[in-house]
């Protein structure tokens, strides 16, 4: 049932699985975010970045070594994601989410993008860099008082503030990966859209549908490992793709 990469058309058995479904799960990558111009984590790592490995900008480690040049990275890439808006893909996904009974979107992506094209069910793996958090207690800081301090101090406790996202080395939240893995374990459909199906565990996520026998349908310009297993591949971007599907419902 793969569609050939010339023909990104909605085949009208997916139209059908779809309508029929209960509950829809998709997982977002980065290539969802990459259509509204905000760079993928690498693609950050440019300009007065570039000569920084993840390891010196995206680990707990580097936060310790040099907290304010971790803080001020996360302030550039914040700084993107402000200016950035919702694309095609967002909107649609935020669309689909109103016309199934039950709808649960996870995302790798920690821009909040989902969430501000009207999305409401989002499991976030990765965090959201919107958000802040404390370095030691991990407690969500939404204000502080002003200070020129780089990184700012927790309120409550004066250790260094960062942000919510997950570093290498460190866990994913539990409750998003519990919630996750159940929605892959309860879903009648599943979507992957604009991951790489390399970063685990996300990536194990469409193969847990699959072993039910629930449809996987993959959206995404290139091949991927786990194209060969998709049950639908649908080549192309998202936010050309994820309208069409959408739109499929409202004929027949």
């Amino acid at each position: 049932m793969n569609q050939p990469a010339s023909s990104p058309s909605i085949p009208p058995e997916l139209t059908e699985i779809l309508r029929s479904a209960a509950h829809v799960a998709v997982l977002s990558g980065s290539g969802v975010s990459a259509e509204s111009q905000i760079p993928t984590f690498r693609d950050a790592q440019t300009g007065l970045w570039a000569k920084y490995s993840p390891e010196e900008l995206a680990t707990p480690q580097a936060f310790r070594r040099n907290p304010k040049l971790v803080w001020e990275w996360y302030a550039w890439r914040r700084e993107l994601v402000a200016q950035a808006e919702p694309n095609p893909g967002h909107l649609a996904l935020a669309q689909l989410e109103r016309q199934v009974p039950q709808f649960t979107l996870i995302t790798q992506n920690v821009d909040g993008l989902h969430q501000r094209a009207g999305s409401r069910h989002v499991i976030e793996l990765h965090g959201n860099i919107t958000r802040t958090k404390c370095f030691e207690e991990g407690e969500l800081i939404d204000t502080w008082p002003p200070t020129s301090a780089v990184p700012p101090h927790c309120p409550r406790c004066g250790s260094y503030l960062r942000p919510d996202v997950v570093w290498f080395g460190e866990m994913l939240p539990a409750h998003a990966v519990k919630a996750a893995e159940q929605a892959a374990q309860s879903c009648d459909l599943f979507l992957t859209v604009g991951t790489s199906a390399l970063v685990y565990p996300a990536a194990a996520l469409p193969y847990t549908a699959l072993d039910r026998g629930v449809p996987v349908v993959e959206i995404n310009p290139n091949e991927t490992p786990f194209t060969p297993f998709a049950t639908f591949v649908l080549p192309g971007p998202a936010g050309q793709i994820l309208p069409q599907l959408v739109s499929s419902l409202a004929g027949g």
